[in-house]
């Protein structure tokens, strides 16, 4: 093994993938080339599922790479590092990404509740890890910027939903106000 690939380095994640009860993929984002192509992540991604869906570990050394993992109801949630990366960090990085999507979910962790919500899981996705480099870890910090960023996208980008809400909620004030007249 080379000396240099033991040298500490900031790029501690690989990828963060979140896939379904499946092994499909709901959201992958890969952080440098170790899987170029998208039938490579595929590949990747259905072989990991296949290692982890029953294993009772949170932490598995697969292909040369670490992956550790969290399962919740439909959802297993993965983030991968070199296989000489300090375990703990991606636990870390694991943790907040669980924790922060739970409190944007208002801990209903499932397939459907994350579709829904998938513009503030990728907020958070990028909010923790960019270009393989870890950020922030604490879910608190983590969910108040991710609020604050999505309450400043333009009306034109927000999916019909949030549009929805956002008209009841102008509405419930307007007749909040008019009543207290």
């Amino acid at each position: 093994m080379a000396s240099s690939s033991l040298e500490p380095s900031m790029y501690t994640v690989k990828a963060i993938m979140i896939l379904d009860n499946d092994g499909e993929r709901i959201l992958s984002k890969y952080y440098d080339q170790t899987w170029p192509s998208a039938k490579e992540q595929k590949e990747f991604e259905k072989n990991v599922f296949q290692k982890t869906q029953r294993a009772n570990a949170e932490i598995v050394m697969f292909e040369g790479v670490t992956c550790v993992y969290r399962s919740n109801v439909d959802l297993f949630f993965y983030v991968i590092g070199s296989a000489n990366e300090n375990e703990l960090i991606l636990v870390n990085v694991l943790s907040g990404l669980y924790d922060s999507i739970s409190q944007l979910l208002r801990k209903n962790v499932e397939k459907a509740a994350l579709l829904d919500n998938l513009d503030g899981i990728m907020l958070i996705v990028d909010e923790i890890v960019d270009q393989g480099i870890v950020l922030e870890s604490d879910p608190n910090t983590i969910t108040q910027r991710t609020a604050m960023k999505l309450d400043d996208i333009p009306l034109s980008e927000q999916s019909v939903a949030q549009v929805g809400k956002h008209v009841l909620q102008t509405a419930k004030d307007q007749l909040k106000w008019s009543l207290l007249r």
